[in-house]
């Protein structure tokens, strides 16, 4: 039962991907925490820890915490992991840092790797107690070793960081390694960033892309966009326009400012997709509104009949105002 699978945000750049759709990628850094937990399946064998896993996954929190409640009592880790993300998200009951911890150093204690890499994340965060990043780490080995991926994924980034551990680039590789097989995404972009520029592997283009692709379709924006990158100048896979501007268009929806910019421009240059200027201009606003300047757009803009900068403007402040009521 996986149900912190969140991963740490740390000050740490894999390196600039300065691949030009005439522009720079963006820098390669650890992405943001999911807001919500993303459980995956709950463990065989344990029926009320079944029952209590479906209904904390159909939003019945009050019965999952009742049923999870009873398998604890009976020294089920699982069932104790899920009661302290449970106080943790106060998800039917008050948020309850400290109770969260408890239950996760509990599991933790029997061996569950979901409360490590749980626990491991509250040290980090000082929530609960006091910040330990000693601890954290410490964790984070014993989860990863136990075969927890996004643990694995988050101790290549403090090999990478060089803070906790010496700074080990072939060390983080292995472990990002070992969580993009296991599917995760962050890890697979991560490694990929590794394979094309030659750190901690050998640079093989192939594998870069084939990792880059498996992260794009795996929903990571940030390889979205890079794959599309390379696709549209067919760079270390085949040269394909038009699949490059599908992908930009889905991260452009998904508000990446970089995807939104590269939608804009090939809409102006009708590359990809067929030109459409106001809908060129649309995006451009709506980049540019997330800190992407570009001053050749801001020329084809000045260039544009009154109507046409007229309706893109109208349409970027409806794109604009529905996407800030869907921020969480």
């Amino acid at each position: 039962m996986s149900v912190m699978t969140r991963t740490f945000i740390g000050a740490v750049a894999l390196g600039v991907i300065a691949v030009p759709v005439e522009a720079q990628a963006p820098k390669s850094v650890p992405p943001p925490w999911p807001a919500t937990p993303a459980p995956t399946a709950a463990p065989a064998g344990q029926p009320s820890t079944d029952i209590a896993y479906g209904a904390y996954q159909r939003g019945y929190y009050i019965t999952a915490f009742n049923e999870a409640n009873k398998r604890a009592q009976q020294n089920d880790p699982a069932a104790m992991t899920l009661l302290g993300e449970i106080y943790a998200q106060g998800l039917g009951v008050g948020r309850d840092d400290a109770k969260a911890a408890q239950w996760y150093q509990q599991a933790a204690a029997k061996g569950d790797r979901d409360a490590m890499f749980a626990l491991a994340m509250f040290n980090f965060q000082g929530r609960g107690g006091a910040r330990d990043q000693s601890e954290a780490a410490r964790l984070l080995e014993s989860a990863a070793r136990l075969g927890h991926a996004a643990a694995a994924y988050n101790l290549g980034l403090l090999y990478v960081q060089g803070e906790q551990f010496v700074q080990d680039f072939k060390r983080a590789g292995e472990l990002f390694a070992i969580a993009a097989e296991a599917g995760n995404p962050e890890a697979q972009y991560a490694l990929a960033t590794m394979y094309k520029e030659g750190r901690g592997v050998s640079k093989d283009m192939s594998k870069a892309m084939r990792l880059m692709q498996e992260a794009s379709v795996a929903g990571n924006t940030d390889a979205m966009v890079e794959f599309a990158i390379a696709q549209f100048n067919g760079d270390g896979t085949a040269k394909d326009e038009a699949a490059a501007a599908k992908l930009f268009l889905k991260a452009a929806y998904l508000s990446s400012p970089i995807a939104q910019n590269r939608v804009a421009r090939i809409l102006m240059a009708g590359r990809g997709l067929p030109a459409d200027p106001t809908e060129a201009l649309k995006w451009h606003i709506i980049s540019k509104a997330a800190g992407a300047s570009d001053p050749d757009l801001d020329v084809f803009a000045n260039k544009q009949t009154p109507d046409v900068r007229d309706a893109a403007d109208k349409a970027a402040r409806k794109w604009l105002s529905t996407a800030t009521a869907a921020r969480p």
